[in-house]
């Protein structure tokens, strides 16, 4: 009889025990912001939308979202927020738990440095920068699996400005632009794949202007005014 009423005293102590551990979700503090941690489940399912914890309406710590897959929820984002903004550190995933990209969010806007994968590769695609305002700001690398550079595009308050650049797998150049509030204006020159020049010119608002030159294998073939449309030979 005593055997039997240790095992029911340490029962119910495990019982409550678990109870008491387990933190009510979806509260909110007197002001009536959030707090404590939350969960949302998609609409007329059991199947989860995001988890996480608020301070007194504020996201803190860890918080996870999940997107639907053959009706199951799936990883696809987790964001860890600091105590003091609405900065996080973020981290995007494929429904196979692939990491896509990783950055940092200030709300809705991209900042900062982020990083973008290659699919089935952990050799990264993209590097670019965004400004406080959520805008592309610096140059923006793009790379080939084999990690040489493919693109070079340099960005100001999220238009094309300056100088750009594009190459081959084989690190081959093949164009040079320079670039005025997201269109092509001034110089750009051309390259075949050995590395010769196979035309150049200059483009205003993002129309060929003036004299362009035309090469095959190195060599001069013809010119062309893009604005008055005439064609010169070249020289024999």
């Amino acid at each position: 009889m005593i055997k039997q009423n240790i095992f029911f005293v340490i029962f119910f102590t495990i019982i409550l025990t678990n109870t008491y551990a387990q933190k009510p979700v979806n509260q909110f503090d007197n002001d009536g912001k959030r707090h404590g941690i939350w969960t949302k489940n998609y609409d007329g399912t059991d199947q989860v939308r995001y988890k996480g914890q608020f301070r007194h309406g504020k996201e803190i710590d860890t918080f996870k979202f999940y997107k639907l897959a053959n009706g199951k929820s799936v990883l696809s984002a987790v964001k860890v927020f600091n105590d003091v903004d609405s900065r996080a550190e973020v981290k995007f995933y494929t429904s196979t738990g692939k990491l896509v990209s990783e950055g940092k969010m200030d709300g809705k806007n991209y900042i900062g440095k982020w990083v973008y994968y290659h699919m089935k590769s952990n050799a990264v695609m993209i590097e670019e920068t965004f400004n406080s305002n959520g805008q592309l700001d610096g140059f923006r690398y793009v790379y080939f699996k084999n990690g040489n550079i493919a693109e070079q595009l340099n960005y100001v308050d999220g238009k094309l400005s300056g100088e750009s650049k594009w190459f081959s797998e084989q690190k081959k150049l093949i164009r040079v632009s320079l670039y005025n509030n997201d269109e092509l204006n001034g110089d750009t020159t051309y390259y075949d794949t050995s590395g010769n020049v196979s035309s150049k010119g200059k483009y205003k608002d993002d129309r060929k202007v003036g004299l362009w030159e035309y090469y095959k294998n190195g060599k001069l073939t013809k010119k062309i005014n893009h604005t008055t449309k005439e064609v010169f030979p070249a020289k024999q």
